[in-house]
């Protein structure tokens, strides 16, 4: 008889330092829902920085303690939805939008709603788009725009209510940046292993002390700034081929194509006339 090769059993355990940082980042998403809820606006927004450090942090331990695992897939992809979609439309809802009624609310799910879709698509295309860029804003940096606002109104005792509108259509706009098709830079293309100049790590260096020193301000400028990149980027790009495809129409190798073709065209007009004429 022939020997049976046996198949190797899936381990029923989970990976255990990857997923504690993920939950961290669910805790951080879920406190900044409940401070939301009692008026403590300002860590709340610091609870949803606090939660992309955490995802950004994830899945860089997996991938170097080689603990990589469909499940820790989808247990951040599940935990994003509750820091990055669910905890800011809730906590800028609290701070800014209730006070409009059902415009206020529907804002505010139009948010979290394409958080959802943005997450799935991203699920579904791994290993298909392009690594160096997001389809989309991505759903961190999309939070880091409304906690960075809601930090910024903290920072400043502005009463979120008397922005109402602003906010509403600024929540509606990221949300729709998110399932969009407009290209972002992901960065993912850095080293961070690799060796980098004296002059960057010095750049990097101000950039951090500059964001302690203001990070409200800096951390919503930088997101909103990122945000914003898309679209011009975009604009710049589909300018640049019209340029292109006007200069290509106005060179002379296709300028005598056309004239050839039209030549070509004429010659064969002449003829058609003239066999119906001979009839």
């Amino acid at each position: 008889m022939p020997e049976q090769v046996e198949k190797p059993k899936r381990s029923r355990g989970i990976y255990l330092l990857p997923n504690l940082f993920t939950t961290a980042g669910l805790f951080a998403g879920f406190y900044a829902i409940v401070a939301a809820m009692k008026g403590h606006f300002e860590p709340a927004a610091i609870a949803i920085f606090v939660a992309m450090i955490m995802d950004g942090l994830d899945g860089r331990v997996a991938r170097l303690t080689n603990t990589q695992s469909e499940f820790g897939v989808q247990y951040d992809s599940l935990a994003d939805l509750v820091s990055f979609g669910l905890a800011p439309s809730l906590v800028v809802y609290q701070w800014a939008l209730s006070g409009l009624g059902k415009p206020g609310w529907l804002a505010a799910f139009i948010y979290a709603a394409c958080t959802a879709l943005r997450l799935a698509r991203f699920n579904t295309q791994v290993g298909i788009v392009d690594k160096r860029y997001f389809q989309g804003l991505a759903s961190p940096a999309a939070a880091a725009v409304l906690a960075g606002l809601v930090w910024v109104g903290a920072e400043y005792e502005i009463v979120g209510h008397d922005i109402g509108i602003g906010v509403l259509v600024l929540a509606i706009l990221i949300g729709l940046l998110m399932v969009s098709n407009i290209r972002y830079h992901s960065f993912k293309e850095l080293d961070l292993k690799g060796k980098v100049p004296f002059v960057a790590a010095v750049v990097i260096i101000l950039v951090f002390a500059v964001i302690f020193m203001q990070p409200p301000e800096v951390l919503f400028s930088v997101a909103l700034v990122y945000a914003i990149s898309g679209p011009v980027l975009t604009l710049v790009q589909l300018r640049r081929r019209r340029e292109e495809r006007y200069h290509v129409d106005k060179s002379p190798a296709v300028a005598d194509s056309k004239e050839a073709e039209k030549a070509a065209s004429g010659e064969k007009i002449t003829k058609v006339s003239g066999v119906g004429k001979e009839e």
